[in-house]
């Protein structure tokens, strides 16, 4: 064997710490359990081991140092007065020191290469106890309607689990947005922690309510009267009906706005978005001989509203 100083890399005026601390590094970077098969590794494991039982043990560190054990734990032999050779371990490495499993290890010292890796597996070889592992996720689709969606609301679900739970769904929620119930999931293994329950939100159209962003824009139908003579309307939103003054003269197309009446941010209830609201000019639905002389009455506009929109 290579000397156990040059095979943990530390000097031999290194102290008991400084050997450790060497030890401990060379013995993750090459344990077989990390690269299973490789035998180059386990070589290295093995050296590490060897070079760390020898260097470890403060007695046998000084029987090194002094020359009566080789890098191996062998006794090297010494001449007796008359002149034969001595060799108390019989040619056994170390004189009947630790077996080879013993060495790896950490032999008579009590060394335990487990305990040096407690702090980062949880199993070596099959030789711990099993992995502590957190269950997994499931999934489950939850469907609002719009308002559910936009204004908040709490549903109650039934799990994969067949357990029931109520969800509270935020204001603003959105489809492709999920809630996490924590710890609703699958249960954990060897006492692990259960996993989560993940509720994926898809909201439904609304027939008349469109959402932009934390905006809601809305098309008002107006009659041609309110239009020309403007007056106030009762128009919907999602906290319900409120009164929207239409000015004189609006035109179908216009876009008035209902400042806070959109969807709030999410924490913070008091930010809201806006609602927008779009006049849509809409004829009687009867037009008697008395309209139509009405209207035939009216001057020309003096200006082609085409060519005002720009499109002439």
């Amino acid at each position: 064997m290579a000397d156990p100083y040059a095979t943990l890399g530390v000097a031999r005026t290194a102290s008991p710490d400084e050997i450790k601390s060497a030890f401990r590094k060379l013995a993750k970077k090459y344990h077989p359990d990390i690269h299973p098969g490789d035998a180059e590794v386990e070589r290295r494991f093995k050296e590490a081991n060897s070079a760390y039982d020898l260097l470890g043990d403060k007695t046998k560190r000084a029987r090194f140092d002094r020359g009566e054990i080789d890098a191996d734990g062998k006794e090297k032999a010494r001449p007796f007065p008359g002149g034969f050779a001595s060799n108390p371990g019989n040619g056994r490495r170390g004189g009947g020191f630790e077996s080879e499993y013993a060495r790896a290890g950490g032999g008579s010292r009590g060394f335990n290469a487990d305990d040096l890796f407690s702090d980062l597996f949880d199993t070596f070889g099959g030789r711990r106890n099993k992995t502590v592992q957190k269950g997994g996720d499931i999934r489950i689709m939850l469907t609002l309607n719009f308002m559910e969606a936009a204004r908040g609301c709490s549903k109650r679900v039934k799990l994969p689990t067949n357990r029931e739970v109520d969800v509270r769904v935020p204001a603003g929620s959105e489809t492709g947005h999920a809630l996490r119930l924590a710890n609703l999931g699958k249960p954990g293994a060897d006492g692990g922690s259960p996993g989560d329950a993940i509720v994926e939100l898809k909201v439904t159209p609304h027939p008349h309510f469109r959402r932009e962003g934390r905006d809601i824009w809305l098309d008002l139908p107006i009659s041609l009267k309110e239009a020309v003579l403007g007056g106030r309307v009762s128009t919907p939103t999602i906290d319900g009906n409120v009164m929207l003054t239409v000015p004189k003269g609006a035109d179908s197309g216009a876009v008035l706005r209902l400042k806070g009446k959109g969807v709030a941010k999410k924490g913070d209830a008091a930010d809201r978005g806006d609602q927008f609201v779009k006049l849509i000019v809409k004829l009687p639905a009867t037009t008697d001989s008395a309209f139509i002389d009405a209207i035939k009455s009216l001057p020309d506009d003096p200006v082609d509203p085409r060519r005002k929109a720009g499109l002439t």
